[in-house]
């Protein structure tokens, strides 16, 4: 019982949570990355190149035989996926950036603003005034 307690304990913590979030939302967003590369960046730049289908760039391993599939090395699938990870890298870097930027103002602003000095403890206003009384009355002894 007490695994299934700390199992629990564990899993609603607020740092399981938000991964997880951050898991569900970085699958979805890798979704939309693909399909930028696959529909948006990669017909312009096969059109460009000559018409060429990144996709169905592959080296033939192994020619089908008897029913068989052909094998293949598909670098083109390959290649697609290193454009899906240049987007996806340099949407990250863009987003840390302005963050770290947002945070860096944020702390210009803080130290900017200079603190008011803390006001005196009991002790110290209490030092204060005996010190006074002191010089007082030192001051006192001497003109007299």
């Amino acid at each position: 019982m007490k695994f299934f307690q700390e199992f629990r304990e564990f899993a609603v913590k607020g740092n399981v949570v938000d991964l997880a979030v951050g898991v569900i939302i970085g699958g979805a967003f890798g979704k939309i990355v693909s399909s930028l590369v696959a529909d948006v960046i990669m017909p312009p730049l096969g059109l460009v190149l000559g018409g060429i289908d990144f996709k169905s760039f592959a080296l033939v391993l192994k020619e089908a035989q008897d029913g068989a599939p052909a094998v293949t090395l598909n670098y083109g699938i390959f290649i697609q996926n290193i454009f899906d990870f240049l987007i996806v890298a340099m949407s990250i870097f863009i987003a840390i950036k302005g963050i770290n930027r947002l945070r860096a103002t944020k702390e210009a602003e803080a130290a900017a603003a200079p603190a008011a000095p803390p006001a005196p403890t009991k002790e110290e206003v209490l030092l204060t005034e005996i010190r006074d009384l002191l010089k007082a009355q030192n001051d006192s002894h001497k003109s007299a």
